[in-house]
């Protein structure tokens, strides 16, 4: 059995250890908190984006923009697809980097010539220990999601789809479905399905007035997709910042827990000792007093 001091400093090495996840388990709360309550302040703005973008193609349902080119004719094989990738900076968080890196592993097998852009250190590290090439990496964007960080990312991605450099642009990030569910999905950022802005549909009290558009509708749209789409990645950064919090607050409560535990059975293994240690001392006290007793 270990000696009393041995095991009063690992009760006090846990203990700090607690303090240290207790700390990070209430920055957490209060970061994910904060990320949840920006999200709640923007969406009503990229909603009617959304909005804006389903009435222009009720009254032009014909319409053939850019933006909305599925690019049929390009075989699967030839396909190039780019993938934004976004992971924490740091661990500490569960299983919430290794779902995503797995689900974008799995994109990465499928047919077409991929591009890989990074947002986030850990997948950056991750993807270059293992040999994936990376495009581009967005390098301190992860930790402080802002709308100006969006824009520089969208501006890359549609500059790319633009040149026809890209075909299809994705975007893998974690969406939290509640305080204690959060999973890995992939959204598709362009091109955009009409389909998807038909399913808005308008109340039937609603008028349906008829709209003008200037200079015309491919330059409207020129003008609204590339805020649409900044719109989305900032909405799956800040989702993917509260997700990533949100793990880290489950990982250090479980982590707080264990130590509780421990230091409980190491007090129980302390007192033992202390007790073996006093019964020793008191046996060799008497002992010692037995001894005099049989020379006198």
């Amino acid at each position: 059995m270990a000696n009393i001091r041995e095991i009063q400093s690992r009760i006090n090495s846990v203990k700090d250890t607690m303090k240290i996840t207790n700390a990070m388990y209430m920055i957490s709360s209060s970061k994910m908190t904060h990320a949840r309550k920006k999200l709640a302040d923007t969406e009503p703005y990229f909603y009617a984006l959304q909005g804006e973008i389903s009435r222009i193609l009720r009254h032009v349902p014909d319409l053939e923009h850019p933006f909305f080119d599925m690019r049929d004719k390009i075989p699967a094989e030839e396909r190039k697809i780019g993938t934004i990738v976004v992971t924490a900076d740091k661990g500490l968080a569960g299983a919430y980097n290794h779902n995503v890196v797995k689900l974008a592993e799995e994109i990465l097998a499928r047919p077409g010539q991929h591009k890989l852009y990074i947002v986030g250190e850990l997948g950056r590290h991750y993807f270059k220990k293992h040999g994936v090439e990376i495009e581009n990496s967005f390098q301190y964007t992860v930790q402080k999601p802002t709308m100006h960080r969006a824009r520089d990312i969208s501006g890359v991605l549609i500059d790319e789809f633009r040149h026809g450099r890209l075909d299809e642009i994705h975007i893998v990030y974690t969406r939290m479905e509640n305080s204690v569910q959060a999973d890995a999905e992939t959204l598709r950022l362009l091109p955009l399905e009409k389909s998807s802005f038909n399913e808005m549909k308008m109340p039937l009290n609603v008028h349906r007035e008829a709209i003008a558009l200037y200079p015309s509708v491919e330059a409207v749209m020129k003008a609204i997709v590339p805020n649409y789409i900044t719109g989305m990645i900032y909405g799956c950064l800040v989702e993917a910042y509260a997700s990533e919090h949100n793990a880290r607050m489950m990982a250090m409560k479980s982590a707080t827990d264990s130590a509780e535990s421990l230091i409980s059975e190491l007090s129980i293994v302390y007192n033992r000792a202390r007790q073996a240690a006093i019964t020793q001392e008191i046996t060799e006290v008497c002992g010692g007093a037995r001894a005099q007793q049989k020379k006198s």
